[in-house]
């Protein structure tokens, strides 16, 4: 029987000012370790800790931009535009002017995986 996510749970997001994390499928909504699936909706000026993953994950911006740092330079993702990040590369997100978008992790985002800057 195919399962039903009728709603998806409130994440608090690391980074500053506050996003919305709304997760449909994943460790904490679904229990599902082999990958997450949230929607993201980020203010402007938004930017969280640097990070190692170890997860790759693949994000589409549905609306605003999306700004990804790495060691080898930094890509500014539009609305329209997907980007994908590799497990183990050093990565920071940042949404200058606010941005909605959709991220896939895999497998699943976890606390205990993401390795942020201390």
């Amino acid at each position: 029987m195919p399962t039903l996510i009728a709603t998806p749970s409130i994440i608090t997001a690391a980074g500053h000012p506050p996003k919305k994390i709304e997760e449909f499928i994943g460790r904490v909504n679904s229990k599902t370790d082999a990958l997450s699936i949230a929607r993201m909706t980020s203010p402007a000026g938004w930017v969280e800790p640097g990070q190692t993953p170890e997860f790759d994950e693949f994000t589409v911006v549905l609306r605003g931009l999306l700004k990804v740092e790495s060691k080898t330079g930094t890509v500014e993702v539009p609305a329209g535009s997907a980007i994908i990040t590799h497990q183990g590369e050093w990565v920071r997100y940042s949404t200058p002017h606010g941005a909605e978008y959709i991220a896939v992790c895999l497998p699943a985002f976890s606390p205990a995986t993401v390795r942020r800057d201390s």
